[in-house]
């Protein structure tokens, strides 16, 4: 064997291997790895705070990165809506750190609608708790004294009876 022929055997060698490996999936991954894109705070967004597109920003991770929790996977889901807590920069926004906002506010006058048959009748209600569109809420009548529940409308009203 002479010594130019080494080197050719284990380049050989080494052409096998990485061919039998690309074949079993076990190649190194190229430098341009498939990731994705995970909407991040630009900065520290406090509970309570509406999030609008200025707040965040799209992140690369890994195509194999795992979140702790279910994240959002797009700025859009989370526009509009309220931080239920801190969420930090650089870290995606688990899915159940977000909220609809509350259009009810708890301790807040509202105007009571009841609506049945086709006649309408409103009146001042003060909110026992927070609650968003189509969600139940339980009023108080100012005028009576008397908790009753309601849906909240789109306007910010509550509505009581049959529709």
């Amino acid at each position: 064997m002479t010594g130019d022929a080494r080197p050719v055997r284990l380049a050989a060698r080494i052409a096998r291997a990485l061919a039998a490996a690309g074949a079993l999936g076990l190649a190194p991954m190229s430098a341009a790895a498939t990731e994705q894109f995970l909407p991040v705070p630009v900065a520290t967004i406090y509970a309570g705070d509406l999030i609008k597109p200025t707040m965040l920003r799209e992140q690369a991770f890994p195509e194999n990165y795992r979140p702790r929790m279910p994240a959002i996977d797009s700025v859009a889901h989370a526009v509009g809506k309220v931080a239920r807590r801190t969420l930090l920069p650089g870290e995606p926004i688990p899915s159940v750190a977000l909220d609809e906002p509350k259009l009810v506010t708890r301790g807040a006058p509202i105007v009571i609608v009841f609506e049945e048959h086709g006649v309408a009748i409103s009146t001042q209600g003060m909110a026992l708790a927070n609650a968003a569109v189509n969600e139940p809420v339980s009023v108080r009548n100012t005028a009576t004294g008397r908790v009753i529940q309601g849906i909240v409308m789109p306007d910010g009203r509550v509505r009581t009876g049959q529709p």
